[in-house]
Order: C-alpha cells, then sequence, then structure tokens
C-alpha cells in the first residue's frame, strides 16, 4: 500500500473507530450520571478517552513506522489494546443500540399520540440498568483478550484426528502423522512457553512430522534465536516442510532485489539446518513393510495470495495409484485445483488461517469472523472422498494473543478401512 494511500485508509479507520467510543461513552456517561462526586466522574470519563485515544495513537505509529521490521513493541501494545477495547466496547454498544431502537419507538408513539400542546419530552432517557448489564457482558470478551494476550497465545491444544480410508495400504495402518502450522517465529517472547509446545509434538511419538508453512513473519532472521528449540523435533519417518505466504519476503520493501534473494535463501537454508526436509512441488515415497504411500509439498498456492505452487509438477510420475497426503499451505488451493483433481489426492493438510486466533469452538457452535473469508477455516473436512485438514497455527501473527481458537498441534492417525 502506498504512503498516502496508507494515510487516508488510517484517517478512515481512526474516524470509525472514534465514533464507536463516542456511542460507548454515552453508556459511561449513563452509568456515571448519578455519581455525587463530579470530580470522580469527571475522572472516569477522562480516563476513558486517554485509554482509547492512547490505543488509537500507539497503534497507528506502530503501522506507520513498521516497514520491513515490522509491529514494533509500541505498535504491538497499541493494537493489542486497541483490538481488546473496540471488541469490549461492540459489545456494550449492542446494548446501547437496543435500547436506543426502543427509545426511538416509545418517543415516535408518544408524539403520535399526544395532544399539540404536549412540551414534554417526548424520548425517555437511557435507563442505567441498561447500561450496567452491558458493562457487565462486556466484561466477558474484556477479560478473555487479557488472558488470550497474556496466555492464550501460548495455550497449546492437540487436536486428534482418527481417518478410515479404504486406499490405505495395511502396512500403514494406525499411522500417525503430527502436523503444525504457521509458526510466525518474529512473533514469539516466551522462550519457556514455546519450548513446552516443542515438546508437546515430541510427546506424541507420531511416525512423520510435517510442517504446513509460514516459518517467519517476513524475515529470515526471525528464526535464528529459535532454530535451537525446533531442531529438536524428530519423527522415526521424517521432518517434511513446505512455504508459505509470508516465507516469501513480499511484504515489505527491500533495499535491492538480491537482498530479497538473500533472505529466502537463509530462510530454505533454516529448514535444512532445523533437520526439516523442505519440499518444493516434489513428491517423495514413504515406505513401510514392503508398502508405500506418497508424501507431495507444494510452495504456497492462495486464492487472493501468492499462486507459486505448480501441483501438476509436484504430481509428475507419481503412480496415479497410491496414497497420497499433500502439504499445501493455504487451504483455498483444495478448493481450487485439489478436490476436483484427476489424481486422487486422499489427504491435504493446510494452515494458514489462524482461525483468525480469535472465535469460539464448543461442541455445539463453532464460529470465527474468519469464516467469512474462508469458509473451511479450522479441522477436518471432506469432500468427494477426499480429506482437507487446517491447523489453527503453532504461533501468531498481528494480534499478539489468541481467544478461544488456541494454538494447535494436530495428530492424525491413519487406519484401514
Amino acid at each position: 500500500m502506498r504512503r498516502g494511500n496508507t494515510f487516508i485508509f488510517l484517517a478512515i479507520v481512526i474516524l470509525v473507530l472514534l465514533c464507536i467510543d463516542w456511542y460507548a461513552f454515552q453508556g459511561v456517561r449513563t452509568l456515571t450520571a448519578n455519581w455525587q462526586q463530579k470530580s470522580l466522574r469527571t475522572a472516569v470519563h477522562a480516563l476513558f478517552w486517554t485509554i482509547n485515544i492512547t490505543g488509537i495513537v500507539m497503534a497507528s505509529y506502530g503501522l506507520l513506522t513498521m516497514q520491513n521490521h515490522g509491529m514494533n513493541t509500541i505498535g504491538t501494545i497499541g493494537f493489542n489494546a486497541l483490538l481488546t477495547l473496540l471488541v469490549t466496547q461492540l459489545v456494550f454498544i449492542l446494548f446501547l443500540f437496543g435500547e436506543d431502537i426502543y427509545r426511538g419507538i416509545y418517543g415516535l408513539v408518544v408524539r403520535i399520540a399526544s395532544s399539540e400542546s404536549h412540551s414534554g419530552a417526548y424520548v425517555p432517557e437511557r435507563r442505567k440498568l441498561i447500561s450496567q448489564i452491558g458493562i457487565l457482558v462486556a466484561a466477558v470478551p474484556f477479560t478473555s483478550f487479557i488472558y488470550g494476550i497474556a496466555r492464550g497465545k501460548y495455550n497449546y491444544k492437540v487436536h486428534r484426528h482418527i481417518l478410515t480410508l479404504t486406499d490405505l495400504p495395511q502396512a500403514f495402518d494406525g499411522f500417525t502423522i503430527t502436523q503444525i502450522s504457521d509458526i510466525h517465529a518474529g512473533s514469539f517472547t516466551d522462550r519457556k512457553a514455546v519450548g513446552h509446545g516443542i515438546d508437546l509434538i515430541n510427546e506424541q511419538k507420531s511416525d512423520l512430522f510435517l510442517f504446513t508453512g509460514d516459518l517467519v513473519n517476513q524475515h529470515a532472521d526471525e528464526f535464528i534465536p529459535w532454530k535451537e528449540a525446533f531442531s529438536k523435533i524428530r519423527a522415526p519417518f521424517g521432518q517434511f516442510s513446505i512455504l508459505g505466504n509470508h516465507d516469501y519476503g513480499d511484504y515489505g520493501d527491500w533495499p535491492s532485489a538480491d537482498a530479497k534473494a538473500k533472505n529466502h535463501a537463509d530462510l530454505i537454508q533454516h529448514h535444512a539446518d532445523t533437520g526439516f526436509r523442505l519440499m518444493r512441488d516434489e513428491h517423495i515415497t514413504l515406505e513401510k513393510e514392503g508398502a508405500q504411500i506418497s508424501l507431495i509439498g507444494v510452495q504456497n498456492w492462495g486464492h487472493g495470495f501468492k499462486q507459486e505452487g505448480d501441483l501438476e509438477k509436484a504430481l509428475s510420475g507419481i503412480d496415479p495409484d497410491t496414497f497420497k497426503i499433500l502439504m499445501s499451505h493455504d487451504p483455498t488451493h483444495f478448493e481450487h485445483q485439489v478436490k476436483n483433481h484427476p489424481t486422487k489426492i486422499h489427504l491435504t493438510l493446510s494452515g494458514h488461517t489462524h482461525g483468525m486466533q480469535m472465535g469460539v469452538e464448543f461442541p455445539w457452535l463453532k464460529w470465527s469472523p474468519v469464516q467469512y473469508r474462508y469458509p473451511r477455516w479450522a479441522g477436518m473436512y471432506t469432500e468427494n472422498d477426499r480429506f482437507l485438514h487446517i491447523n489453527r497455527g503453532f504461533g501468531f501473527l498481528g494480534f499478539s494473543g489468541r481467544v478461544g481458537i488456541w494454538p494447535e498441534i494436530t495428530v492424525i492417525e491413519l487406519r484401514k478401512a
């Protein structure tokens, strides 16, 4: 985005945010209207605006100064605060808006029914009780975001799936795969917490380890402090990886084409140094007790994102009848090329969405804002007798937290039908 366009976009966003703040402030005024100490009421009002405006300023500063080096500490704190307040206030103003609709309808009815000599107010004042209920309910997302920023981003969860497949060779019955995706090493700050996640990966004792892209946010050197920790990951049948959209260095300006190319070469070397066999539009054969399955890895291919991957190249020379597992970072690849491909790919493993790092997941409800961009966004899906699994991501990006959509370690067990 050009600098001028960035300023225009930022100005529009700030205006919208200030309008939301102003509307939420009406509820705060209602809550404090009967306080006898005027100084305390003034202090609360000033604190409300100070916190909100400070968050906007810090987040804006981070956006305008991040350039190639990612969001700085001030920007990250501001963005986290801004997002927390925004979601909290949106929940709060739902109650205010609902009451305002009632007040408007009530005032209109009273005006129509009143005599022409009626001189009183038609619209009733806001009720303190509604604002009190609103602030209590809004406390739920507020505390959830605080937890998500402080602890939730490292709250690793193991998701287990058992797939029963008719085409699976008998020798691979019970074969296990551990998948992680979207490490985004440049966002990590807690070495102990990340180490716990890596320990969880190894505790699964799976036959095969697969990483489905986005090692870094932008720069290859983001991974250097974490290389030793991730080098501890080992599986009997090997550790394999692919590239994600963030691994190409496309989200920023580079001093030269050579600098960008070196960054990409360094990132590829990091995979090798870590013990990950990076696959770029190719396939290999895994053998067990004389039986074979094919593991395929493509470069990033995403609808609306970089389309570098070449599935045809990756499939070239492969036995059409072999059981196939595909690593492809963006799940839209499954939608646009994989699910209807003449060559049946039995299982596709993706990531990319992060589940937007926020949402709710219960046995009876699974929702995240990301579903309005990606209808398939987390977990296991099936279509045309082909499976797609979308990992929720091991790391985090942008919002330095997770709310309801926790970082994921996937374990898939293959069973012969």
